[in-house]
């Protein structure tokens, strides 16, 4: 399943990254300590996290991370969104809180849908 299909099957804000989202999406990681994301997502997961500032475009392209998804409408700051671009990483927000979403997310990659 593709960034596409998970946001539009949860009705998640693209933010940056529209010609990135046709990467497939292997599983996901749910945390907002960096160093913990960098030691334990893997290639081409997709990232839930609360933080917004340019760090987690750093450790989504050190991991070639699928993408990023802020949770509990939080917006990315400028900087975070310019250096996405730059590096082809999608950032979508949604209003769920990391619980919900990690579980809808979950469901939606098990499934086959």
């Amino acid at each position: 399943m593709n960034i596409e299909a998970i946001g539009a099957a949860l009705g998640l804000e693209v933010k940056c990254g529209r010609e990135s989202l046709g990467k497939n999406v292997t599983g996901g990681y749910t945390g907002d300590l960096l160093s913990d994301v960098m030691g334990n997502a893997k290639e081409g997961y997709i990232w839930i996290t609360r933080q917004v500032h340019q760090n987690i475009v750093a450790v989504a392209s050190l991991k070639e991370l699928a993408g990023i998804i802020l949770i509990n409408a939080c917006e990315p700051a400028r900087e975070t969104l310019e250096k996405a671009e730059a590096e082809k990483i999608p950032i979508l927000v949604s209003d769920l809180p990391a619980f919900e979403l990690s579980g809808r997310i979950y469901n939606l990659l098990t499934s086959g849908s």
